[in-house]
């Protein structure tokens, strides 16, 4: 006879047919993992055989096969009604005596014959396979207690096997019904609803990119991520430095978590509720820094003995507070996807911003919006919806692969209403806040998830292109072909482009919005003289002690997102390079920045970083180079001194680096210099003294070469790369660079705009051309042509 239980420790991926992927993967955790130090708690499954003997016994099959003939398979109009009825069927069957006596024998083992609380947890027959897996088709149950609620439980998960979002899944993939068996696992209890819980991704899930671990956790239960009711903290962990004793957490981002789910004591098919958190603990992060990298190193050693990235579920215990791995499973987004074939999508035009969140996937899409409040608004959709709710859970899952995209007010990128769209293909803005309050149903509204981490709904119908790029048929020149990046949020997509690194990373970027606060407001918070700004910097550093610490954290994070993405390929740092008037934009910035006639030519670059009114702020951007470099581990970052106008400045720079822990040669570190002045090139062999490369920048050297203010728009005719002085100038450089045998690279619009320049700059033997990643496609092609007609003239 068929075995009706085994227990974990009988239990390996093998035998899948047996007790579902779920139970198989935990078991296979339990028996080869417990011993590298992941922790996966104890437990038992019912079998697919006891399923099956479940059917017969109770003479369900013939019943249910009835029930879905019935089904509606062209518009699913009745799939509601359809799976309850099948539901129903298979809770008025009863388990057998002798079934329950084996259940009830090792529910006793389990608990070592005490009562224990258990989570109950449904494993199908064809779940989480690599080319089936689906979040939440089927039903879990948490702080079940003793024997009665147990087979209660086992059996209402049986039942799950119907819900309707499974129905539909398994339509949709072609499954047979009644070819999928439901095994039981039977789990003691992580008691997370006194501590916390939540997901994590062996690779960056919106991206795909391979190099990190993303991790999500709320406080209590995690059945608040999977409903997306709370936006959770993440967490970005960095694999190549995780064993290596750097920091390897590269991002933090402190989520709201205004509810904690706890097992409730009213009665209920869950047993749980929602509570408001403590406004000290939204304020808090759920994991601790040596927390989330223990959980990190648990999802490697996960992803390493399945050799394929994972998506895991994690719990910590509140009482005993130890961590533990209740889930692992395949992730099938990215895992099966070509990462060399990229579809590029571009805004070409956009109406008015209605509501903005956390994007999900890289696509656009138009449509017209239906706010629903339930799945149960099903009539209302139709092939151009857009979907506007205030969170998705499963059972919406029949209805989201009919649309054309997702808005929640409420999720995270963990949340269900992510990892399904992300299967699906379909893009989704998740976490808006008030989608369901500012956009109007029936209006026509257009989401973009192509402009980074951040997703915006637009009023109306926007124009917007799509380009398929194989990147496996694009060859890089012998020139380095480099990027111009400033945005971390675009960082880890970015990164599969065709690169040869980052030949300009612009800190004003992450300055302006990540940090937002004026450096120099955050060294002089007491004396602050504008209240407003006082205010909302008291606000934004409420989670820090020290507010220059904030500063530190937050632009060290971005440069660690970007150093990270395309590691170990070099990244070249700009320090900020704002004008007085730009810096006076900052929060509380205007209290400490001189009022200028011409900011472009005045108080910028160099000048500012050993002024008396500048040097503690540039400590700070020092600092967090600082701990990028040596505490995280990113040695591939190189650091740019831009608008440096005499030879006299660039020593002074340096040393006021070296004074704040920067020290040229040590570490690896190498430091540049823009060339930008006529100055530069004029005295490049002797700046080549001070520095360890050169990067021409071309707009301000053309500015400063010509005598045009290339803000101007009345002078903008004037304003040319392309002039024979700027690139008499550039050659010069070159030469300059080469009898010095320093590097040097340009970063401009001109080589993207005109084939020419790019051919007039490998010719003069430049090292690299960096440019923006929407045209880096482009340029490519434009310097082989150009290495091409080169090599042919020599030829000849």
């Amino acid at each position: 006879m068929a075995a009706h239980i085994i227990k974990y420790a009988d239990i390996g991926i093998n035998d899948l047919a047996l007790v579902g992927g779920k139970n198989a993967s935990l078991g296979e955790m339990y028996n080869n993992l417990t011993s590298k130090g992941v922790l996966v708690p104890n437990g038992f499954a019912t079998t697919s055989a006891a399923f099956w003997e479940f059917l017969q016994e109770n003479k369900i099959q013939t019943p249910l096969e009835d029930v879905l003939t019935k089904l509606d398979r062209a518009q699913y109009s009745n799939l509601q009604t359809i799976g309850k009825q099948a539901r129903d069927i298979i809770l008025a069957g009863e388990l057998s005596s002798s079934f329950v006596s084996k259940i009830t024998k090792a529910y006793n083992e389990l608990c070592a014959g005490k009562l224990c609380a258990t989570a109950v947890r449904s494993s199908a027959t064809a779940e989480d396979l690599p080319n089936a897996s689906f979040a939440g088709q089927h039903d879990t149950f948490l702080n079940v207690n003793g024997e009665k609620q147990l087979i209660e439980a086992i059996k209402k998960c049986f039942a799950s096997l119907f819900t309707n979002r499974a129905i539909k899944y398994r339509e949709d993939k072609g499954f047979l019904h009644l070819n999928i068996a439901i095994s039981v696992g039977v789990q003691l209890m992580v008691r997370s609803d006194k501590g916390c819980s939540g997901v994590g991704f062996t690779i960056e899930p919106e991206s795909g990119f391979e190099n990190v671990i993303v991790l999500s956790g709320v406080w209590g239960l995690g059945e608040n991520i999977v409903q997306g009711t709370v936006n959770p903290d993440e967490f970005y962990v960095f694999k190549p430095t995780l064993n290596q004793n750097k920091n390897p957490i590269i991002q933090k981002k402190l989520g709201d978590k205004k509810l904690t789910m706890i097992y409730s004591d009213a009665p209920g098919d869950l047993g749980i509720k929602n509570i408001t958190t403590l406004e000290l603990k939204q304020q808090q992060y759920v994991l601790s820094d040596k927390e989330i990298i223990t959980l990190a190193k648990w999802a490697k050693i996960i992803e390493e003995h399945y050799k394929r990235p994972m998506d895991i579920e994690w719990a910590k215990d509140g009482i005993s507070n130890e961590l533990f791995i209740t889930q692992a499973r395949p992730e099938t987004v990215h895992s099966t996807r070509n990462k060399s074939i990229y579809t590029a999508y571009k805004l070409l035009e956009n109406g008015e911003t209605l509501c903005q969140g956390n994007a999900i996937g890289t696509k656009i899409g138009t449509g017209v919006a239906r706010l629903l409040k339930s799945p149960r608004d099903i009539k209302k959709l139709d092939s151009n919806t857009i979907i506007v709710t205030d969170t998705i859970t499963p059972d919406w899952d029949p209805l989201l692969k009919q649309v054309k995209g997702i808005i929640t007010n409420k999720g995270g990128r963990t949340s269900h209403a992510a990892i399904v769209s992300r299967e699906l293909g379909v893009p989704a803005i998740v976490g808006c806040g008030n989608a369901t309050q500012v956009i109007k149903d029936h209006s026509e509204i257009s989401i973009s998830c192509a402009q980074g981490r951040i997703g915006y709904v637009y009023q109306g119908k926007c124009k917007f292109e799509a380009e398929e790029i194989d990147f496996s048929t694009i060859q890089l020149p012998a020139t380095e072909a480099k990027m111009i990046l400033a945005d971390p949020e675009n960082a880890f997509q970015l990164s599969f482009y065709p690169n040869n690194g980052v030949g300009l990373l612009r800190m004003e970027f992450m300055i302006t919005h990540i940090v937002k606060v004026h450096p120099m407001a955050l060294i002089n918070f007491n004396n602050l003289n504008d209240k407003k700004a006082k205010k909302e910097i008291a606000k934004i550093t409420r989670t820090y002690r020290n507010k220059e610490d904030y500063f530190i954290d937050k632009l060290s994070q971005g440069i660690a997102t970007i150093a990270a993405a395309f590691y170990p390929k070099e990244v070249i740092l700009r320090l900020s390079d704002f004008k007085t008037n730009e810096y006076a934009n900052l929060i509380g910035g205007v209290q400490f920045e001189p009022k200028e006639e011409n900011p472009m030519l005045g108080f910028r670059g160099a000048s500012r970083y050993y002024s008396p009114l500048y040097k503690e702020g540039f400590a700070l951007e020092c600092k967090a180079i600082k701990r990028a470099r040596e505490e995280m581990g990113f040695t591939n970052i190189k650091v740019m001194v831009p608008f440096c106008r005499t030879l006299e400045e660039g020593e002074k720079v340096i040393a006021i680096m070296e004074k704040n822990g920067l020290n040229r040669g040590e570490n690896g570190l190498e430091i540049y210099v823009m060339v930008e002045i006529p100055s530069n090139v004029l005295l490049a062999e002797k700046f080549a003294e001070l520095f360890d490369g050169f990067s021409i920048g071309s707009n301000d050297l053309t500015q400063l070469t010509l005598g045009v203010d290339r803000d101007s728009e009345l002078m903008g005719d004037l304003f040319n790369e392309n002039n024979e002085a700027v690139k008499q100038l550039i050659e010069r450089a070159i030469k300059s660079a080469r009898k010095t045998n320093t590097k040097i690279g340009l970063c401009g619009q001109a080589p993207s705009d005109f084939l020419e320049f790019s051919t007039f700059l490998i010719k003069a033997g430049i090292d690299s051309i960096s440019f923006n990643p929407d045209a880096i496609i482009k340029v490519i092609a434009n310097m082989n042509t150009s290495e091409k007609e080169i090599n042919l003239v020599e030829t000849i």
